[in-house]
């Protein structure tokens, strides 16, 4: 990977090629796609390299939170950029209420909910976001730092199904500087959101630590993410095939045989059986795993409303049924 003041690349990444790698299958020849574009200088590269590779089949959708006066003003000059250029853009306006509490997390997801819901709505099956090597490197020290387990230390994923509309990142292997040059190189004109300097964000303190870290490639960060998410879909498929044979229903019950299976394989099949015994909330990897300790030590213990109880013999097996009403209450095991 090249380091953080590169250049554009010498060669124009292919995104058509990109989106059907992050899909596993390749672009569909018709699909309509849009591309969310903050205004700034990776996300208008990710516009860029969509303007000259996917010509007539795309829409820029910018979101404007309303959270500062600035924002109608650059939604608007990215209207204007696109206007000047002949493509379809859309600025969606959140309604509603101001954003109190942890306003970062409500206003991404508002954003993913307007965004979402305009590509239902007039028929774009895809839906591209600018994430890029730097935003991965960021999210797995941030996750490293909460003791994440593997499907968290996967970090940001290429695609998610959002229910017929796909969320493609299909940039996770560029960095920004590569993104900010392809945009200037191209003639847009990018703004920089003052959020993405505020010390009261977490991960300010990451980009900052990066930034000062010369041992810290975001390149390899990213990387290794990457290969963590490869690990994390063989683990998931593994587990599916697990869970088919090592999985009973006992009335209202399952019946867990975690006999001679791996950790991490014991404990998918466990937070399984929990979701699928309706389990409100879904409880955390590491709430899962102190469960699994502790049956697998032969004790019992609630969590997010479902019991669960190692039985007696050889091999072990554990049975999760759902918590009597006074019992509802989530208790760390």
């Amino acid at each position: 990977m090249p380091p953080a003041s590169a250049p554009a690349p010498n060669v124009t990444p292919d995104l058509p090629a990109l989106i059907g790698a992050a899909l596993g299958r390749p672009l569909p020849a018709d699909a309509r796609i849009a591309i969310a574009v903050s205004g700034g200088p990776d996300s208008l590269g990710l516009l860029a390299l969509a303007a000259a590779a996917l010509p007539g089949r795309i829409t820029a959708l910018t979101v404007d939170h309303g959270l500062r006066a600035e924002a109608a003003a650059e939604a608007a000059g990215v209207a204007a950029q696109c206007a000047a250029r002949g493509l379809p853009h859309v600025v969606l306006r959140r309604s509603g209420p101001p954003l109190a509490a942890n306003v970062q997390a409500q206003a991404r997801a508002a954003r993913y909910a307007l965004l979402a819901d305009w590509c239902r709505g007039h028929a774009h099956g895809l839906l591209l976001t600018a994430h890029h090597a730097d935003d991965q490197a960021e999210t797995l020290l941030m996750r490293l730092n909460r003791a994440s387990g593997g499907d968290g230390l996967a970090g940001i994923r290429p695609a998610r199904d959002l229910g017929g509309l796909w969320l493609v990142r299909p940039l996770l292997a560029l960095r920004k500087a590569e993104l900010a040059a392809i945009a200037a190189g191209a003639g847009w004109q990018a703004v920089d959101d003052p959020a993405n300097h505020d010390p009261r964000h977490d991960r300010t303190g990451y980009r900052a630590l990066l930034a000062a870290s010369p041992l810290l490639d975001a390149g390899a960060l990213a990387a290794s993410a990457a290969h963590l998410a490869a690990e994390a879909e063989a683990l998931a498929w593994a587990a599916d095939l697990a869970f088919a044979s090592r999985v009973s229903r006992e009335g209202a019950a399952l019946l867990i045989d975690a006999g001679g299976l791996p950790a991490a394989l014991v404990q998918r099949l466990l937070a399984r059986a929990l979701a699928e015994l309706g389990a409100t909330p879904p409880p955390r990897g590491g709430a899962v795993a102190r469960l699994a300790a502790r049956l697998g030590a032969g004790g019992q213990g609630t969590l997010a409303g479902i019991m669960a109880r190692a039985l007696p013999g050889q091999p072990p097996k554990w049975r999760l049924q759902p918590a009597p009403p006074h019992q509802t209450g989530q208790k760390k095991p």
